[in-house]
């Protein structure tokens, strides 16, 4: 990894004289992708990452905007590509750094031992909805989504509405894996490392919504030379085997 990775932070670092520490605060859906390719950054460039979980929205203290404007530090924020834009329409992020990192689609699991309904068509997907005694989702973009949207497109909001939760802060694979909710929908990338559950599968393509992750620079970054070194180092072609091993897929050529 060290030795793939080290032409290009040669190439990102040449303005770069001593090691850094990074904080880098980062969402969900890329987190698992990150948490295998950082290491390899340090390894070649002596930077130290320091992470910093929270959900690119939403209410909780947690969430990246939140952190941002209580004044918590940042060199790096990974997050959902319209989340980033809003700070960068607040000036709260550079837009020349902005760079697209993966696209995250919407996966389904259920609790590990249990049947795996057949939900690669429309029709599959509403029985195994209606059939569902309880329905868990994400607090952020992909549950946003299933609740105001996809129960609609396939008809059943009124049966499905009342039994569906949406779930905050937490992964949803792991309510399921507990018993407490029979389906879980997430990005699929935050699905997959959470044990005590099956992964049943992508969500039909007609029926998807592609979330986007990008990643940006603080405006008032302390490291702005060595987070951009990172940025390229996590959106490189060189990365993307383990963006798609994570769940995600890359992004479509042409849309860097």
């Amino acid at each position: 990894m060290t030795r793939l990775f080290a032409p290009l932070l040669l190439a990102c670092l040449t303005s770069v004289s001593q090691a850094a520490e990074l904080n880098v605060m980062t969402s969900g859906g890329f987190t698992a992708a990150y948490q295998q390719l950082a290491p390899g950054y340090s390894a070649a460039s002596g930077d130290t990452v320091q992470t910093i979980l929270g959900p690119s929205m939403g209410k909780a203290p947690e969430a990246i905007p939140n952190r941002l404007a209580r004044g918590e530090p940042a060199d790096v924020v990974i997050m959902v590509g319209y989340a980033l834009d809003d700070l960068i329409k607040q000036g709260k992020v550079d837009p020349a750094s902005r760079v697209e990192l993966a696209d995250s689609r919407i996966g389904m699991v259920v609790k590990a031992g249990e049947p795996r309904p057949a939900i690669d068509t429309d029709a599959g997907l509403k029985a195994a909805l209606l059939n569902a005694p309880s329905i868990a989702y994400s607090d952020s973009a992909s549950g946003v989504y299933i609740e105001k949207e996809l129960f609609r497109k396939l008809g059943v909001q009124d049966q499905v509405g009342p039994k569906g939760k949406m779930i905050e802060r937490i992964p949803v694979a792991s309510v399921v894996a507990k018993g407490d909710y029979s389906l879980g929908f997430q990005q699929v990338a935050e699905l997959l490392p959470v044990p005590g559950v099956t992964f049943v599968g992508k969500i039909p393509e007609d029926l998807q919504s592609v979330t986007r992750y990008a990643a940006g620079v603080p405006v008032n970054a302390e490291h702005p030379n060595e987070a951009r070194a990172l940025l390229a180092y996590l959106s490189s072609a060189q990365a993307q085997e383990i963006v798609r091993k994570t769940g995600l897929d890359s992004v479509p050529a042409g849309a860097q």
